[in-house]
């Protein structure tokens, strides 16, 4: 394993560690150069930056030292056009490009736009694009290619201003086209965008009542709100069912049977409905949902699936049965559906053909795979088979231009950058190479990036990198200090985080098991101890102990039931107070299968099943998955 450096403001001292010679000079003196290089750009002087950049032309970041100089002269159209083809497979090209073609319509400069737009998916230069067409006489492609960039849910860039000022006044723009957009607004509840449309139509009165209930749905249940029969009507009608069903899906049902007739609602937006009412019944944990769902005339993966979960509900192995002749024969093999299978058999008598299927399973790494070894008393497989590298494979693939960048990259410790150059390199990769990348990542230190590079090669087999045993003795104390086992914590760790200390959410959780400041504070409290600040939950002794603490916390609040602990970890303790039943009690593996939330659901049996893999790697017997299928308790 060689040893990872990351030096930051320390780069001095630790480059006198690497004596690496390349091209004349050393690697030591082209990182130095390097950091100076960006200091001349930052300071804009031009000939000094150039002086030292003459240098670097064999150093890796070279193009991106002369990205970062490009970028700030846009105007320089031949410096740009010989880096577009020099390094035309690099990251940065297309960074460059994109930066560029936004200054030439900036200033106007359609001719050499077009001639080198490339679609990347930026609605802003594709607006930009289109416009151009239309100036240089390509008017029909512009104004069919502005319909379809104007007909979406949100506000378009202000860059797109002129093409659809163009749209505007063309015979494509019809009130049909405005009430679609203001449908699909309200459909994302972009009531903002709805408002402005709004004083585009014709019929606001129509409009204004849409807008009243969408923000009071319940109204349609009432005869005081006059909705037109017509065409309009039903899609007003048909949106505020749609939006009841989210909160109260059976009131929301009963106003539907009894009133969609009143309206002229097309097959399409029926279908639309009915599956949306079914559907929300089951997310509900309603046991009409059942018979909802199998009323229904088109169906599909998820419909199917949540019909299973429906006769789960119930609890009727006939319906279950019924439910999962109804998947098709690719589901039926997934260990999910085969475990339930085999729960049916058992249910109706066939002990003998459920106990070949439970075998079978018991060899599958997996939640379900762990439930069937259990119920045949079968050891767990973990099946490792670490990824085989062949000759100087790793060393190959770490002197390519793309690994070297981002070697050196986190060398300098710019990690999201780094990371960022990564995940661009590995786009090229065949599954044989991602493989090998991934092998790289993990002798890099980067566990994250290693594991989800394997992901990506859809290899799933090698377990010392998926299942990293890191922060052991941070993982360790927690364990003992609020008597929980190391892997329930190892487990909590490998799905929130996959062991990046730097991890923070969209919503702001941070660490390695995903802290929320708010919540990081209440334990600081709990604990007695001095909040330090939100950038302390990076540190992992802080952040393990907080999360250990909080879910030790959860599992005393439903009186030591893990499921229901690690379900309250991901979704809130308030959600899972609400999934509990409510008349009878239901087994614990029916529960997890119900959970309303796919992320709760899938999360759950995955932290259960890494908690295992956990216990294998640590070489420990003290758990079996059956300890966490406690029955669930009504609430």
């Amino acid at each position: 394993m060689k040893k990872k450096y990351r030096c930051g403001y320390l780069l001095l001292m630790c480059v006198l560690t690497l004596p690496v010679t390349v091209s004349g000079n050393t690697l030591e003196q082209q990182r130095a150069d390097f950091l100076r290089a960006e200091k001349l750009i930052a300071q804009g002087n031009d000939e000094a930056f150039w002086n030292v950049s003459m240098s670097l032309k064999s150093y890796p970041l070279y193009p991106y030292l002369h990205y970062q100089w490009l970028k700030n002269n846009l105007h320089q159209t031949s410096r740009i056009l010989r880096f577009l083809s020099e390094y035309k497979d690099t990251r940065y090209a297309g960074l460059l490009r994109s930066q560029w073609l936004s200054y030439l319509a900036q200033h106007e400069n359609w001719h050499e736009f077009l001639q080198h737009y490339q679609a990347s998916g930026n609605s802003t230069l594709e607006c930009q694009f289109y416009w151009a067409k239309y100036l240089t006489g390509d008017t029909q492609l512009a104004l069919n290619e502005a319909k379809r960039l104007w007909t979406v849910a949100k506000s378009l860039p202000k860059e797109c201003d002129a093409l659809t000022s163009i749209l505007i006044k063309s015979p494509l723009f019809t009130q049909e086209l405005i009430w679609q957009r203001f449908e699909l607004a309200l459909r994302k509840d972009n009531v903002q965008l709805a408002e402005y449309l709004k004083r585009l139509l014709k019929d606001q009165t129509s409009a204004d009542v849409w807008l009243k209930i969408h923000k009071k749905p319940e109204l349609i249940g009432s005869d005081t709100l006059w909705i037109s029969p017509d065409q309009q009507g039903g899609h007003i009608f048909a949106h505020a069912v749609d939006r009841m069903a989210k909160t109260d899906p059976e009131l929301a049902m009963q106003i539907w049977d009894n009133r969609k007739y009143n309206f002229a609602i097309d097959a399409q937006t029926d279908q639309r409905l009915e599956r949306r009412l079914a559907l929300a019944l089951a997310f509900k944990k309603n046991k009409k949902a059942y018979d909802r769902l199998s009323r229904l005339a088109n169906v599909d993966a998820e419909v199917r699936e949540w019909k299973v979960r429906a006769a789960l509900l119930e609890q009727n192995w006939q319906h279950i049965a019924d439910a999962l002749a109804g998947l098709t024969d690719q589901e039926r093999l997934e260990p999910r559906w085969q475990y339930w299978q085999a729960r049916a058999l058992a249910k109706a008598g066939d002990v003998l053909q459920a106990q070949n299927i439970y075998n079978h399973l018991a060899e599958d790494r997996s939640f379900y795979g762990f439930l069937a070894a259990d119920t045949v008393s079968k050891p767990y497989q973990l099946a490792d088979k670490p990824v085989f590298l062949s000759g100087n494979a790793l060393e190959t693939l770490a002197e390519a231009s793309d690994f070297k960048i981002a070697q050196e990259l986190d060398f300098l410790g710019r990690v999201p950058e780094a990371q960022r150059q990564w995940w661009f390199a590995i786009k090229k990769l065949p599954k044989e190479r991602l493989m090998t990348a991934a092998k790289l990542a993990q002798q890099w230190q980067w566990n994250q990036v290693a594991i989800f590079t394997l992901a990506k090669a859809e290899y799933w087999d090698d377990m010392e990198l998926r299942f990293p045993v890191n922060y052991l003795n941070e993982v360790s104390n927690n364990a003992y200090r609020h008597n929980l086992d190391p892997a329930v914590i190892f487990g909590l760790i490998r799905q929130e985080s996959v062991f990046d200390r730097y991890a923070e959410s969209p919503v702001g959780a941070r660490g390695l098991m995903q802290i929320m400041p708010k919540t990081g504070q209440q334990i600081a409290r709990d604990l007695r101890e001095n909040w330090q600040s939100e950038a302390s939950l990076f540190d992992p002794n802080i952040n393990v102990k907080y999360g250990s603490f909080y879910y030790r916390q959860l599992l005393d609040r439903f009186n030591g039931h893990f499921a229901l602990a690690t379900a309250a970890y991901n979704a809130g303790p308030k959600r899972v107070g609400q999934w509990l039943p409510s008349g009878e009690t239901v087994p614990a593996d029916i529960w997890i299968e119900t959970i309303p939330f796919k992320e709760t659901r899938k999360y759950v049996s995955s932290v259960l099943a890494y908690i295992m893999i956990y216990q294998e790697r640590m070489h420990r017997k003290a758990l079996r998955i059956k300890d966490f299928m406690l029955d669930v308790l009504p609430g």
